[in-house]
Parts: structure tokens; sequence; C-alpha cells
């Protein structure tokens, strides 16, 4: 199974606050590639020597990186991980750069047969989400560098040749990270109007009561909230029979999905909850 960007990061996520680590470098590469490799006899998938593993043009085939020797990358990821863990006094190195740098050093390295740019990816959110930029939770750098692979590799290639400087990957990076933030940006504000347009319908539409209204919009602002009996009559000061005739016909006109979790009942909007209202409407 190929997770999606939102599916992987919050797998990432889990693995956050701790030191960095070959085994946490890992972790990362198997929870990013998951079911979608072949593990070979070393396990982790790491490459060995005379393996052929570089970076090629996809229209000439050209070898556009030739990674280091497969022996060397046991030291090389020792000292990436020191530089991840290093915090010298007096000395600040801004999280996102360093996260970029990161990004840049596994890539460099490709210590693994596949995978390595969804690892070094995993690797620049793992850094951001440790620091505590929980916003890099909900943005995807991933569909952009898909979008503009050459751009992505020429970065590379620009601070390959030009003495290892890193300042073409950090600018390029940091263009993608902008670009990310102002598109979520965007999709919040879209969402935040869909999220009113649906609230007004609500307002007019009489078929519910106050009570019912007002979960209806909790539901649209807080997706995935599960909602029982008991929760809605403490929220309402109602009796255990209102608050469920309340839900059962929120259930009877689809707007919530029930569920049994032991013996109670539980109730969840569904994913087109705002779609069901206008229709509704």
């Amino acid at each position: 199974m190929i997770l999606n960007n939102y599916q992987a990061i919050k797998r990432i996520g889990v693995l956050k606050g701790r030191p960095l680590s070959r085994d946490l470098v890992f972790e990362l590469h198997q929870t990013i590639t998951k079911d979608t490799l072949e593990e070979n006899a070393f396990g982790h998938y790491l490459r060995m020597e005379g393996d052929g593993i570089g970076v090629y043009d996809d229209r000439d085939n050209k070898l556009l990186h030739k990674p280091p020797l497969a022996t060397e990358i046991p030291q090389r990821l020792n000292a990436m991980c020191d530089f991840a863990n290093e915090h010298q006094p007096g000395v600040f190195l801004h999280p996102v750069i360093k996260a970029i740098i990161l990004h840049f050093w596994l890539a460099y390295d490709h210590p693994f047969i596949d995978g390595n740019g969804r690892t070094a990816r995993a690797l620049f959110y793992w850094s951001m989400l440790s620091q505590g930029f929980w916003l890099f939770e909900f943005i995807s750098i991933s569909r952009i560098i898909r979008g503009a692979p050459a751009r992505y590799g020429r970065s590379f290639l620009y601070t390959e040749t030009d003495d290892n400087d890193l300042t073409y990957f950090i600018l390029a990076q940091l263009k993608i990270v902008k670009r990310a933030i102002d598109e979520l940006q965007i999709y919040l504000e879209l969402k935040t109007q869909e999220i009113r347009q649906t609230e007004r319908l609500l307002r007019a539409t009489v078929s519910l009561n106050h009570r019912q209204l007002a979960l209806m919009g909790h539901a649209l602002r807080h997706p995935g909230t599960r909602y029982t009996i008991k929760s809605h009559r403490r929220s309402h000061d109602v009796t255990y029979q209102t608050a469920r005739t309340d839900l059962l016909a929120l259930e009877r006109k689809a707007l919530l999905v029930r569920s049994k979790v032991g013996r109670s009942f539980s109730f969840a909007a569904p994913p087109d909850l705002d779609e069901r209202l206008q229709a509704l409407g």
C-alpha cells in the first residue's frame, strides 16, 4: 500500500522528538516505503558495492549523480546523525535550513537501493516536526517536487558542480516550502468559505433543531469527531431520550454514521457532510 502524503506524514510524526540515529533513519525508510520494496539480504535495503546505484536522467539515461561508495555509507550516516543531534552553544542554525540540509545529505548519499528521495523528504518532515513546526504535518513539498523534477534535479547538480555549495539547493527548497505554505493558505481560505456557506445554509434549515444545528456546525469545523448520546446529552443538558432522538434523527437523514464501540454506539459525520447538508437544504 502506497501511503498518501497526509498518511505518510502522520506516521513520520510518531517518530518525532527522538535523536536521529541509523536505526531511526531505517525506520523512516521502512515507514515511507512499506509494502513497496523487496527487502534485500542485509535488511533495511542498504545498497552494496558494485550495484550501479546512481541518479540518472529519465530522458537519455545519463548519469547525473554518482553517490559515495557503499562502503562509506555507515560512516556517512553516523556523521549525518551527529549533525542532526548537534547543538553548539552560541551557534544558531535555523531549523528550516537544518531540515533542508538533512534532506540534501541523505539524497546525496543515496544509502538505499530504492526510496532515497522519499526517505530524504521524510527526514525533512521528521526534522521540522521534531522542532515544533507542527504546520508541516499539513504541507506537501513532495507534490511540488514531483511537479517540477527537472528543477529539483538541477538544484542538486548546481550544488555538486560548485564544490558542494548548498546555497542552490537551500534556495530551491525554500521556494518550494513557501509555495507549499501559500497553497495551504489558499486551501484553508476556500474551506473556510465553504464552511461559512454551509453554516449559513444550516441556519436557514428548519428541519433541524438548535442542538442538531450546533452538532452539525461542530462536525464541519472538526472533521473526524465522534459523538455519543452521553456527550450530546452533556453538551446540551438534556435527557438521555432527547439526546438519543437527536442523534438517531441525524442518522436517518444520512448526516451521521453510527458504529458500535463496545456496548455503546458512537456517531461520526461522513466525509461529504457539506454536500449532504446542501442537498438537504
